[in-house]
């Protein structure tokens, strides 16, 4: 099926990836979206969509448990629990930003189909990830 919607969830990679991290055991969930996320912020060269794909999801994940984060995708996403995943958030947000710089075949893919709601959906997970500034 591919890619059927704009959302983090919303295509067979991530699903899949998902469905690997409900099959995990419950102290290797944390790894896994870790290394997600530093794969995808690691890579210097091409990032291939699968790898992208599963770290934007890895990164909605951790928005999930952020203040202004959104609830991960109840069809899609995870069902089973995830630990605190609070500490992965400036690692989440360099490889969305990754995710977001060329070159990338994801970021490629959304241009070609018009970028206007991925690209705002990207920017909803980059804004719960940023560090809540406290007040003066």
């Amino acid at each position: 099926m591919g890619t059927w919607d704009v959302g983090p969830f919303d295509n067979d990679t991530a699903a899949d990836w998902c469905g690997h991290l409900d099959d995990a055991a419950p102290d290797a969930r944390h790894g896994l979206v870790r290394d997600a996320l530093a794969r995808t912020a690691g890579t210097t060269g091409y990032l291939d969509s699968d790898v992208a794909d599963e770290a934007v999801a890895a990164a909605a994940l951790v928005a999930a448990q952020c203040s202004a984060g959104e609830p991960a995708n109840p069809h899609y996403g995870p069902k089973e629990p995830l630990p605190d995943l609070t500490d992965l958030r400036a690692l989440a947000l360099r490889s969305l930003d990754r995710v977001m710089t060329e070159p990338s075949e994801l970021l490629e893919l959304w241009e070609e189909a018009g970028d206007g709601p991925w690209q705002a959906g990207i920017n909803r997970l980059r804004g719960a990830l940023a560090p809540e500034s406290t007040p003066l």
